[in-house]
């Protein structure tokens, strides 16, 4: 069996981490890394179990004795398909098109994940491994990485490496390589305002009785003015600016601004005043309502005042916001700006991430870029990712060690949408890539 055709049995798991009717299929999926792993010559190859879905991970020890250690984490979980009817076909039903794998989960993650196991399985059956690899694979990223924290710290000892290179990710374009040099973090609230205690006739309560979805309106509004400030105030205090240093790596990434809004489907682009369009999707907060419902959604109209309405609201952090004092700085901004005549509840999400970001002047950016320039045949730019990788700072917050991306995926790849894929020549690409940036590491690492 070609490595393609392990790919495609690999993505027909339909490992969906955030629906409890595939839990049996994130055990199979982990075990089947777990055998492929061990057939690959990965040693001590174990499956964790944790509070949710389990960890996978194995070592493929160096050459040398005393050779420096690095950790490759990637995810084998995938957002659900829906909408299942606008796919060409099944999204765990693998089918290769045009020299692209169309399947969930093609590009994120499993794209990364498997190719990192075929490259060392290569080295270790060639020349060997110019330094211990550590693999750690979890199946809870696309829910927030909700139990990896905790194994970590658990584990310490097991998984202490000199570096992260992450298999999640992917380059800012198919013929732009990127370094990305740090991810935006995340948290989020949901606010329920409670009116009458069930939906009244608005003839006989209209004029009389406030309206939650008025109420839970302008709490919304004030969250932001009409540019796109963020308006709660203590938002933006700990923000770490960028220096002129990053400012100017970022200017020289070419952005169409106009292929983007066509791409966007909107009429003009929208932001925070003061920065470019980068500097607003990569180095500065966000505040974004998600989802809000509310009185009556069929056809046609019903007359009432509804009983409540709610709606949910994430934040995108950067350095140095921490998600809990963003949500006591959300839940204040709502105590105080609750109309009368409602009550509101302030609700958590759980799985905040904190934003992360690795010093310009790391040695192992340097060696990003060589090797990225020899793949591409082009200097990479800089960048960050303007989502979030929740597990990034736990990184460097529980093992001390910092987390540098490495995964070929392009942008155009319809990732948590339907039909995604990944393309070959990029599977290929991080086969013949990773190998090279260990060896190129090893002497950076030992130092």
């Amino acid at each position: 069996m070609s490595y393609i055709d392990e790919f495609l049995e690999f993505l027909s798991i339909p490992s969906v981490s955030a629906l409890p009717e595939h839990k049996p299929d994130m055990e199979r999926a982990a075990q089947w890394l777990k055998a492929r792993m061990e057939r690959a010559g990965i040693k001590d190859v174990r499956v964790f179990p944790t509070g949710g879905h389990p960890v996978v991970y194995g070592i493929a020890e160096a050459k040398e004795p005393g050779a420096p250690t690095v950790l490759i984490y990637g995810h084998y979980d995938t957002q659900p398909a829906d909408p299942l009817d606008e796919w060409v076909t099944g999204p765990f039903e693998p089918e290769i098109r045009d020299g692209k794998i169309f399947a969930r989960g093609a590009a994120d993650d499993k794209g990364g994940v498997f190719p990192a196991i075929v490259a060392v399985e290569k080295a270790l059956q060639g020349e060997g491994l110019p330094v211990n690899v550590k693999f750690l694979f979890e199946g809870e990223e696309e829910i927030g990485s909700p139990n990896l924290k905790a194994f970590m710290a658990e584990n310490k000892d097991l998984l202490r490496c000199d570096l992260v290179v992450s298999v999640d990710g992917g380059m800012y374009s198919r013929e732009i390589p990127s370094i990305t040099t740090g991810s935006r973090g995340l948290c989020g609230v949901q606010i329920e305002v409670q009116g009458p205690k069930q939906d009244l006739h608005s003839g006989g309560a209209g004029g009389a009785v406030n309206n939650p979805l008025i109420a839970l309106a302008q709490i919304i509004a004030s969250m932001k003015d009409l540019d796109g400030k963020v308006l709660v105030e203590g938002f933006y205090d700990d923000v770490v600016e960028l220096t002129p240093a990053e400012r100017e790596a970022f200017a020289k990434v070419p952005v169409d601004e106009e292929a983007y809004k066509e791409l966007a489907g909107v009429p003009e682009l929208f932001g925070e005043p003061g920065y470019t369009v980068t500097e607003r999707l990569w180095a500065r907060p966000t505040l974004d309502v998600v989802g809000i419902w509310g009185g009556f959604q069929g056809e046609g109209i019903k007359t009432i005042i509804p009983a409540r309405a709610a709606c949910k609201i994430t934040c995108r952090l950067v350095p140095n916001q921490e998600p809990d004092r963003i949500v006591e700085l959300l839940t204040r901004h709502v105590e105080n700006h609750t109309p009368r005549g409602v009550r509101v509840k302030v609700t958590a999400f759980p799985g905040n991430s904190r934003p992360y970001v690795i010093p310009q002047d790391h040695p192992v950016l340097g060696v990003m870029a060589r090797v990225l320039k020899d793949l591409y045949g082009r200097e990479p730019v800089t960048v960050r990712l303007g989502g979030t990788l929740p597990i990034a700072r736990t990184f460097l917050d529980v093992l001390g060690t910092y987390l540098v991306f490495f995964a070929t995926s392009s942008p155009d790849e319809n990732v948590h949408g339907p039909n995604e894929f990944f393309r070959i020549e990029e599977f290929e690409r991080l086969v013949e890539g990773l190998p090279v940036l260990l060896k190129e590491l090893a002497g950076v690492l030992r130092r």
